[in-house]
């Protein structure tokens, strides 16, 4: 399997600024006829929608789900085309879809509580909580810690697979340089799975137990079960329908969250009004950790910044946070802007798609 940090998560600024196709459904909840867009103008809601609907054809987009957020809450919601192109089926408010590396952030959220009840040290080097056989090769590991893992500095490439060999290994020192890296995130889970003396499933139970019971996120699980795989989107590539690329049983950290705009607003909504997490946790997770080096191609994409599991773009408005996912058939990205109380979220099933970002570049526009 290969997951590939791609344009949407390595230009999730384009200043976090930037689309195959059949006879599409739109469905919106009942909503403002305007809201805010990202600068903070009025902006008509039919207006979005038609761009929206117009941009998947010509992105050839099957389906998607979006929503976005002014002063705390959900102003506009969409769902529009089709969950299952050949048997006509079309997204509805249930659908769920592969939200890919969006996975990371939240786990980032979920890993905060443990630090912040002391279970869990930052900067406590992973391999005294648990040593890690797949890398003992290279002492330099024994040197890799949470905050490593959440910035992407352990020197892990981002998936062995990708590599000649499908042996893990270390690029540099750790903590000495930034490289995406969903191997880190892996490593994080097992050793929170250690830990708490469980599994993929028990560690499922605790981040439904910590997070989603009490942000009431219904859909938005790492492991699924029978209701997600059933409302599942299928995902495409080329017009063609993506086979499951992975268990789902699988406690992904860095890949497997399944979800759906208004499930996963819920969340975001907790992040712009720092619900969920003390004061002192929030400034540590939003806390810049890496400043990407100057001609770094994230940084001519707009983000300057990498804190504990968000991409990070400094704007006119304030900071803005977000991450962008694919996984194969299915591409997605949220942003959020706290100081401007407004957030965006779109999930689609189509493959390495460009339209997430171009919707975000028009809700940009003065």
């Amino acid at each position: 399997m290969v997951f590939i940090f791609s344009r949407i998560a390595s230009s999730l600024a384009l200043t976090l600024c930037l689309l195959l196709s059949h006879t599409a459904h739109t469905q919106t909840r009942t909503a403002p006829k305007t809201f805010k867009n990202l600068v903070g103008k009025e902006v008509s809601s039919a207006t979005i929608t038609a761009f929206v609907h117009e941009n998947m054809k010509l992105a050839g987009v099957p389906g998607l789900s979006m929503a976005i957020i002014n002063d705390g809450e959900v102003v506009y919601h969409l769902v529009d085309g089709y969950s299952d192109v050949s048997a006509k089926q079309k997204v509805s408010d249930k659908t769920i879809f592969e939200g890919a590396s969006l996975s990371k952030p939240l786990f980032a959220y979920f890993v905060m509580g443990f630090v912040q009840e002391g279970t869990l040290d930052l900067d406590k080097p992973l391999y005294q909580y648990l040593p890690y056989a797949d890398i003992a090769d290279d002492a330099r590991y024994k040197k890799i810690t949470a905050r490593m893992v959440l910035s992407h500095t352990t020197g892990f490439p981002n998936w062995r697979s990708d590599h000649e060999g499908d042996k893990l290994f270390i690029s540099f020192e750790p903590g000495s340089a930034f490289q995406y890296s969903g191997e880190g995130y892996q490593y994080l889970a097992k050793v929170l799975a250690h830990i708490l003396d469980t599994d993929d499933a028990g560690l499922e139970n605790a981040y439904q137990e910590r997070v989603a019971q009490s942000l009431n996120l219904e859909y938005t699980k790492f492991v699924q079960d029978a209701e997600n795989l059933k409302n599942k989107a299928n995902g495409y590539i080329d017009e063609k329908v993506v086979a499951e690329d992975e268990d789902p049983k699988t406690f992904g950290a860095a890949f497997s969250i399944h979800t759906e705009a208004m499930d996963f607003s819920k969340w975001l909504i907790a992040l712009i009004q720092k619900e969920g997490l003390a004061e002192e946790s929030y400034e540590t997770l939003f806390e810049t950790q890496v400043v990407l080096p100057e001609g770094h191609p994230q940084t001519q994409a707009g983000v300057t910044d990498w804190t504990l599991g968000f991409a990070k773009a400094t704007m006119p408005f304030g900071n803005a946070y977000g991450h962008g996912g694919n996984n194969p058939g299915y591409t997605s990205i949220f942003i959020i802007a706290p100081e401007a109380k407004w957030g965006y979220v779109m999930f689609t099933n189509a493959n390495q798609s460009q339209l997430p970002m171009s919707v975000l570049q028009h809700l940009m526009i003065p």
